[in-house]
């Protein structure tokens, strides 16, 4: 699953950067939504594959905070990067005609560093509740199921529900594809002839 989260999420990002149709405001924050899936998936999962693999569930505290820090953030920066999405659908739909003076790049820029720095601040004015208030009463598994849940299993399937229904990018992943085939027999092709 973590393999397809990463593999999903970077063929979004490759295909958005490589296509100039895709330069919108929407393929704009859906690809820094797939960078932020990329980055809140990282920030658990290798931790945990590793603590699997060893038997071993040991982490330093300054790991753990640190872990939980950037944990907090990309989940945070996430919430927000969607309420951009829909906003920017808000506007797409009920305001086509002005869709891109309203949705110039200035603001899709704002919206994306808003996003950014109200995550840290929420970070910091939440984190004080998390570690003055008591201890879970939710047994183990069941808090271990749910965090594969939402650190594993959403950040995988947003790729799908986000663009492989969308012709767009389906388009200029395979542009891309045929992109990176056409250099890869080229490169291979130089290389016998040496």
């Amino acid at each position: 699953m973590y393999l397809i989260t990463m593999f999903g999420n970077l063929l979004i990002i490759l295909a958005v950067s490589s296509d100039s149709h895709l330069h919108t405001p929407m393929y704009f924050f859906l690809s820094n939504l797939s960078l932020v899936d990329i980055c809140f998936t990282s920030t658990t999962v290798p931790k945990m594959l590793v603590n699997i693999q060893t038997q071993s569930q040991v982490i330093t505290y300054g790991d753990c905070i640190t872990q939980m820090y950037f944990f907090l953030l990309f989940a945070g920066l996430d919430d927000f990067l969607l309420t951009v999405m829909a906003y920017d659908r808000f506007v797409a739909i009920c305001h086509p005609l002005r869709y891109t003076v309203i949705m110039n790049p200035r603001l899709c820029g704002l919206l994306l560093l808003v996003s950014w720095l109200s995550v840290v601040s929420l970070f910091y004015c939440t984190i004080l509740g998390v570690y003055l208030s008591s201890a879970s009463p939710y047994s183990t598994h069941s808090s271990a199921v749910a965090s594969v849940m939402y650190t594993v299993v959403t950040p995988m399937l947003n790729p799908f529900i986000y663009s492989l229904k969308n012709k767009e990018i389906k388009g200029a992943l395979r542009r891309f594809c045929e992109m990176a085939a056409i250099k890869g027999t080229t490169v291979l092709g130089l290389k016998s002839s040496l």
